[in-house]
């Protein structure tokens, strides 16, 4: 076990991600293959950095070149199983597996074999020739392994059992029963049309995302990820259980430029962690405080990982529109961490940091404050309505251009100009193999989405969830019918379990599938559920979306928190639960904004009067259920008062006056009892208890 009251070296905490996190695994190798790979990369990355300021290509054309070259690279990067020792004998060319150079030509040529034919698809497509069928069929061999070796198997098992499903559809049974498709027209479907491979999914990766990843990691270059920790620590520190406070607000700085829970835990981890821990807290709760709060990276805008993107493409909505739908949903989760946080610290008695202990916020500001040019530059492009690969083109632009004047100031001209070569070549080359991983992953879930628009599954598996759900709900009406009053409708109730049907599976594909693609699958699944029920589509996508990350921290497969007990040296599944506990503000406010859709602010119908009764409601309601939780508000809690307080968040919640009154009503009274004993003294708060 690492003593985690000490901060991990650089090596330490890149072998804490490489072993939670698949797409960190990247195979160590000769120096030849080094090169070759690296000037791919880089190479790579000046294209959708020309592409992105300049123009983009013909569609298929952009997002063939861009998944080939990715998958030859994936086969170079990625061991086939990265835990064995490889006899390479003989059979190895500059160390790698003959094999592996075979399957990244193979994948190669098959991706851009499309674009090279494009001129003929039109007379192609739902007649192909046998050498499409054979291109189609090498390609998606080696993404179902390319996937594999980058992410792990979950993924390819779920786009396999789709193409059994394509396959076997006579056999189905029920509902689900469909005529079925021969090799070739799955083939012909899956490659040779839009709606498979080369669809949306792969299109978003490769004109939205891929600039986004590499912006995050030159804002990271030029220091703004340690402005954030510095600033988060200076504002926060001081206060109760300072540093788990730092971990929350420096967490969601954080995650306006980058979206993933894994790598935010270990970069504001390698520092809060040891600091929570030296302070009091216990190790797992430290862990569980870190991926709670970086989890919330990826639904923090501007970034929002890749799905506020897909968003664009699949709704048709600018890109502005899902940023400041975003923008209160963020609020609530990272309020809600820091309100458990705070309580529990007072629950413990943990102290803040030290005068001593903190930096001050005006010398980071005016030391770091040019890191922050290139995202304000970022957030204004895009607020103005400027295209989001434009925008990235311009902030990564800023970045280097800011990475300039620093290296200068401090190498001098000569040395400053070799010194920022180097730090955009090492930055590009970085940044193009952060996307590796998740472009294989696209385009494998458009596997996924191209068997769904194939057979009709999607409307199929809605028709069957909103009949269960509408049964159960029927079920509790009559169960409260000895009620003077209806306390919920049947619609109510209905849409009420299709949520938490929802909900869970989100969570459980969650678990072995990256949030990106758990949120295509639950679109093309899911939100046809939730579209019956009339639940307008943003909110929808929404809520699936919130829930796919909710998986992050969900025990058994809770990478974000099994990379924080890494740190922390805790019990990872200990650590797992409570982040969940933690999170309770992102599980509750989706069912908020379902019922309540004013919460997004953008939504059809949204009023000032209905957005500041659903947000005062969700701030209360979280206050009431984490101190529930801690058993905490002022001092401990009676049993009775923790009762009364979760009642009361449930009331809180939901979207009507009356209710919110009510459930404000018994957070005040309790908050009264808490106030009036704890004048009395400490043994009369604590009375009552048990």
């Amino acid at each position: 076990m690492t003593d985690a009251a000490r901060p991990l070296s650089e090596a330490q905490l890149r072998a804490v991600e490489e072993e939670y996190d698949p797409e960190a695994r990247f195979r160590t190798v000769l120096k030849p293959v080094a090169l070759l790979t690296g000037a791919i990369l880089f190479l790579l990355s000046i294209y959708h950095f020309y592409t992105a300021g300049y123009g983009i290509p013909r569609a298929t054309t952009h997002r063939g070149v861009h998944m080939g070259v990715s998958l030859f690279l994936v086969f170079l990067s990625f061991a086939a199983f990265p835990g064995r020792r490889h006899r390479t004998d003989g059979f190895a060319v500059l160390g790698i597996p003959v094999t592996d150079w075979i399957m990244a030509v193979t994948a190669l040529i098959a991706a851009l074999y499309v674009p090279w034919i494009y001129d003929q698809l039109a007379f192609r497509v739902g007649n192909p020739l046998p050498i499409d069928i054979a291109m189609g069929t090498l390609l998606l061999v080696t993404l179902l392994e390319a996937v594999r070796r980058s992410m792990g198997w979950p993924l390819p098992f779920i786009a396999l059992l789709f193409i059994a499903y394509a396959w076997f559809g006579r056999s189905m049974p029920g509902i689900l029963v469909h005529p079925g498709a021969d090799w070739a027209n799955i083939i012909n479907h899956l490659y040779l049309t839009s709606q498979g491979i080369y669809g949306t999914a792969l299109g978003v990766i490769a004109t939205y995302v891929f600039h986004f990843v590499l912006f995050g990691v030159m804002a990271q270059r030029i220091g703004l990820g340690q402005l954030f920790i510095d600033l988060a620590t200076a504002l926060t520190g001081r206060f109760s259980g300072g540093p788990a406070k730092v971990s929350v607000l420096s967490s969601a700085l954080l995650g306006t430029i980058s979206g993933s829970s894994i790598a935010n835990t270990v970069t504001t981890g390698a520092l809060t962690i040891p600091a929570m821990i030296r302070i009091g807290f216990q190790r797992h709760f430290a862990a569980a405080v870190e991926a709670a709060s970086s989890t919330g990276g990826q639904i923090t805008p501007p970034v929002m990982g890749a799905v506020a993107f897909l968003m664009v493409e699949y709704l048709g909505i600018p890109l502005r529109t899902i940023l400041i739908a975003a923008v209160v949903p963020a609020f609530m989760h990272f309020f809600g961490v820091l309100v458990q946080v705070h309580l529990e610290a007072k629950r413990l008695g943990i102290r803040g940091l030290t005068k001593e202990e903190l930096p001050r916020a005006g010398k980071v500001l005016r030391e770091g404050w040019l890191s922050v040019a290139p995202l304000i530059l970022l957030v204004w492009m895009l607020m103005s309505g400027r295209t989001p690969f434009l925008s990235a083109f311009w902030a990564i632009t800023a970045c280097m251009a800011v990475y300039l004047i620093q290296r200068i100031r401090d190498e001098g001209l000569t040395g400053g100009i070799r010194a920022t070569a180097t730090g955009i070549y090492d930055g590009f080359v970085a940044g193009a193999r952060q996307s590796l991983a998740v472009t294989a992953a696209a385009a494998l879930v458009g596997v996924v989405i191209g068997v769904v628009t194939l057979t009709g599954v999607g409307f199929k598996i809605a028709f069957m969830v909103t009949s269960v759900a509408a049964e159960w709900a029927g079920d509790v009406h009559g169960l409260l019918g000895f009620l003077p009053f209806e306390l919920f409708t049947i619609d109510t109730l209905t849409l009420l379990f299709t949520l938490v049907m929802t909900a869970v599976v989100c969570v459980l594909m969650g678990c072995g599938v990256p949030t990106t693609a758990n949120y295509i699958i639950m679109v093309a699944v899911a939100a046809p559920v939730l579209g019956l029920l009339n639940v307008e589509p943003l909110v929808a996508h929404f809520f699936v979306f919130y829930f796919g990350v909710l998986a992050d921290v969900t025990p058994p497969v809770a990478l974000a928190a099994y990379a924080a007990a890494g740190i922390a040296g805790a019990n990872g599944f200990k650590a797992g639960n409570t982040a969940f506990r933690l999170s309770m503000g992102k599980a509750m406010v989706p069912f908020i904004f379902v019922f309540s859709p004013s919460l997004l602010i953008v939504t059809e119908g949204a009023t000032l009067q209905g957005f500041l009764l659903a947000f005062t409601g969700a701030v209360l309601g979280i206050v009431a259920l984490s101190a529930a939780i801690t058993n905490w508000l002022l001092a401990p809690l009676w049993r009775i008062e923790r009762i009364a307080l979760t009642g009361a968040a449930l009331l809180l919640i939901a979207p009507e006056v009356v209710s919110t009154a009510l459930g404000a009503g018994v957070l005040v009274a309790v908050l009264a009892r808490q106030i009036h004993a704890t004048r009395k003294g400490p043994v009369a708060a604590v009375q009552g208890q048990g």
